[in-house]
């Protein structure tokens, strides 16, 4: 079985822009976040972005505005000599009662299964208590960043394993920890 690490991506790998980042101009990276997919990907950690995605849903921006927000994502990575594993995306709205949408487990269930990950291995990153009460309920250690919303949603009573400045200070954790 594999390790990963899940990971978030508004407020965690791109600036959140406190409304949804609908095209692809809007995509920043944080600073550090580049490098610290680097270092992961070099590593022997899967590397897996979940991401829900309701402006799709509320009809802010469409499936083919997200894969061009992603292609942009890829290709800077690529750029950088990294590669994701896999990129998992919920189009619902936030009121629709699906199974994707975090903190249900229904994209984390479906990234474990396509690359035989044993999420007791594996950690999850994110920045909002949904984040974090997914990656707990799946069986992962947690790190909440004080990167986008720093856990300040409150909308679930979690506590993280770890709370850490960033995504690369989470990936420096996680590749010493054994």
């Amino acid at each position: 079985m594999n390790k990963a690490v899940f990971i978030d991506r508004d407020g965690v790998i791109n600036e959140d822009l406190g409304k949804y980042v609908a095209n692809p101009d809007e995509f920043v990276f944080l600073p550090g976040a580049i490098e610290a997919l680097k270092k992961l990907h070099d590593s022997d950690y899967k590397v897996i972005v979940i991401t829900n995605q309701g402006g799709i849903g509320k009809g802010v921006y469409t499936e083919k505005d997200l894969a061009a927000i992603h292609s942009k994502m890829r290709k800077m990575l690529e750029k950088e000599g990294v590669k994701l594993d896999g990129v998992y995306y919920c189009p619902h709205h936030p009121n629709e009662a699906c199974e994707c949408r975090k903190p249900r487990l229904g994209l984390i269930n479906k990234a474990i299964k396509e690359h035989r990950i044993d999420p007791k291995r594996s950690f999850f990153i994110g920045d909002k208590t949904s984040d974090i009460k997914a990656g707990k309920d799946v069986g992962c250690k947690t790190f909440l960043v004080r990167t986008g919303y720093a856990g300040h949603d409150r909308a679930y009573d979690v506590e993280p394993d770890f709370v850490v400045s960033d995504i690369l200070e989470a990936v420096n954790i996680i590749l010493t920890t054994k």
